[in-house]
């Protein structure tokens, strides 16, 4: 199923305009205040055809600016996963934010309507403050089961999330829900299966909601990564890398064959992020290089 805009009876040509932009660039938005995704900033050099970019956390020994200069020599295209406070950082090296933290948390999010006023709240001031900054993608969450059945979790985040697509659509930015296992590292969590998401993504039915697709995690719960990406690549805004099992580097010591969802992902033109999301064993920039080097498409 191809993703359909929103049908708002007021919406101006502007806004019209704004999410024909949102959905030809596959949910990436571009604002005045910052590159397009994927543009390469000038002086730093990019290979291949896939954007990488690098979460901040998994390096978070390393300091921001160290990080950033670094991921510049790689021709990373960014930093992820940054908070607030360090989302101007990447601009001093030609980068960028490729997605900001989340103005929620992992186990308590949009599947519960207790909590969505808060995170409305939280969503409409955060929104605006990334936009200006130029950050266009931000992490949200599901939220966990707690006893919840599938179907009222698809419900409770289709109506909470649709709640803050006005003012997402209005600023460009795209809200981005994370699959994580709950196998191993997210017990209970609820969006811990392609199939769910994209049940929301279909029910929220806005360019301005889009699918944070880790390939770690959906290959411990599900595999068939290839497939499932070739299936729901129209719902998916970013992905996230890490070696299965444990969370480790991409290479050989791993199941995953990253080079050749490198080369199927590239092959289908798609113009989001890759985002490296590893814990690295050995000397993180020499880890972090490799990552770089089978990606590189």
């Amino acid at each position: 199923m191809t993703p359909k805009q929103p049908a708002h009876a007021d919406v101006s040509r502007r806004d019209v305009s704004r999410r024909d932009a949102l959905l030809a660039l596959g949910a990436v938005a571009v604002t005045a205040s910052s590159l397009p995704l994927g543009a390469a900033s000038p002086g730093v050099v990019r290979a291949g055809r896939l954007n990488q970019s690098v979460a901040r956390w998994c390096f978070s020994r390393t300091p921001i600016n160290d990080l950033c200069a670094s991921a510049r020599s790689m021709g990373l295209m960014g930093i992820d996963l940054l908070g607030e406070t360090e989302w101007a950082v990447p601009k001093q090296y030609g980068l960028q934010c490729t997605m900001g933290n989340s103005f929620g948390a992992i186990p308590v999010g949009f599947n519960r309507l207790d909590q969505h006023d808060k995170l409305v709240a939280d969503g409409e001031a955060m929104i605006p403050r990334a936009a200006a900054a130029g950050v266009q993608k931000i992490v949200v969450f599901s939220g966990n089961r707690g006893g919840m059945s599938d179907g009222e979790g698809i419900a409770n985040c289709i109506t909470g999330l649709s709640r803050l697509m006005p003012t997402a659509e209005q600023h460009g930015v795209v809200l981005c829900m994370e699959m994580l296992n709950s196998k191993v590292d997210h017990k209970e969590y609820h969006a811990d299966h392609t199939a769910w998401a994209i049940e929301v993504a279909k029910g929220v039915n806005s360019p301005s909601f889009r699918l944070l697709y880790d390939i770690y995690h959906m290959q411990v719960m599900e595999g068939d990564v290839i497939a499932t990406i070739k299936a729901n690549l129209p719902w998916i805004a970013h992905f996230h890398t890490a070696g299965v099992p444990g969370r480790n580097e991409i290479d050989g010591g791993q199941e995953l064959n990253y080079r050749g969802i490198a080369e199927f992902t590239a092959g289908t033109g798609y113009r989001g992020v890759v985002a490296h999301e590893f814990l690295p064993r050995r000397e993180g920039m020499k880890s972090l290089r490799e990552a770089v080097e089978v990606c590189t498409v």
